[in-house]
């Protein structure tokens, strides 16, 4: 199952760097990143153009860590999945060892530390969380034991938006708020989409996934349901000061998603489970940009 390991010395450039932003998760975590640099730009208050880059490179490098802690300690069960069975760990293109978690630790410290000194402490604690929510909350603790693991889990996204939004003002408004709930009710549905188009990889894994536990049929109402509530949660912001600019981006991105989800009730197949997926990162751009082009029109 596993692919040939070829020596390091061997192996092509672009073959390491694949590894490396696998290993690091470097695609979520420049979404992560600049989920937390728009809490910054929908906040009132200000910081150093410093400031913002240091809080901005302390949650990429936070997530970095939190990721690639992730697939160590899934190595084994990755083994087992279609989707995951290429990662460096699974493949022998990066050796499983214990000084890697030195490593992880390292540089989920140096994020903090640096965040702490440099931008404040609420953010730098922001910063801590997220990570912590995804590598011990969901990875070690809630993964194998409950489908509700990425619901709790997911909590890490909503914790970029405060850091974010923490380095404006480490008071935070009601602004910020409402967009870390609106990341609360993004990442379940966004999440359990990919699970349904891939739910016999986690059967056969032994991880209990929404639609493992529940079945297609019931779990594909679920992330309507939830994409509805994502909706309505997306307008709030309107409620905190938010203009109309905003809802341009918002409401569209959201009726679209809720739109792939009662698809895929209809339909019930891969397609339209990887249809609503993608459906759930167009919505959350939308909410994303068009939340900063408002702010900036606004300011």
């Amino acid at each position: 199952m596993n692919s040939i390991c070829i020596p390091s010395s061997k192996r092509s450039l672009a073959g390491v760097l694949r590894d490396v932003i696998s290993l690091f998760k470097l695609r979520i975590g420049v979404l992560i990143m600049i989920t937390a640099v728009v809490g910054y730009v929908i906040s009132p208050g200000s910081a150093s153009a410093w400031q913002v880059l240091v809080m901005a490179l302390a949650t990429l490098l936070a997530s970095a860590a939190a990721g690639a802690f992730n697939h160590y300690h899934e190595y084994q069960s990755d083994r087992l999945m279609t989707r995951t069975r290429n990662r460096p760990f699974v493949t022998g293109a990066l050796p499983h060892q214990p000084w890697w978690l030195l490593v992880f630790a390292a540089m989920l410290v140096l994020a903090v530390a640096f965040a702490w000194k440099i931008v404040n402490v609420q953010s730098a604690v922001f910063i801590f969380l997220g990570a912590f929510f995804y590598a011990i909350v969901y990875t070690v603790w809630l993964k194998r034991r409950s489908w509700t693991n990425i619901v709790i889990g997911g909590l890490s996204g909503s914790f970029a938006v405060l850091a974010g939004a923490a380095a404006a003002d480490p008071q935070l408004g009601l602004m910020p708020w409402l967009f870390a709930l609106i990341l609360f009710l993004w990442t379940p549905p966004h999440f359990w989409s990919l699970a349904i188009a891939n739910r016999d990889d986690y059967a056969a894994a032994g991880i209990p996934m929404m639609p493992v536990v529940f079945g297609g049929p019931r779990a594909s109402r679920i992330v309507l349901t939830s994409s509805i509530a994502l909706a309505v949660a997306s307008v709030l912001p309107i409620l905190a000061g938010a203009g109309f600019v905003y809802l341009l981006g918002a409401v569209p991105g959201s009726l679209w998603f809720v739109y792939k989800a009662w698809s895929l009730v209809k339909q019930q197949n891969r397609k339209a489970a990887i249809s609503c997926f993608l459906a759930s990162l167009v919505q959350l751009n939308a909410v994303l940009i068009f939340a900063c082009v408002d702010a900036a029109l606004r300011s």
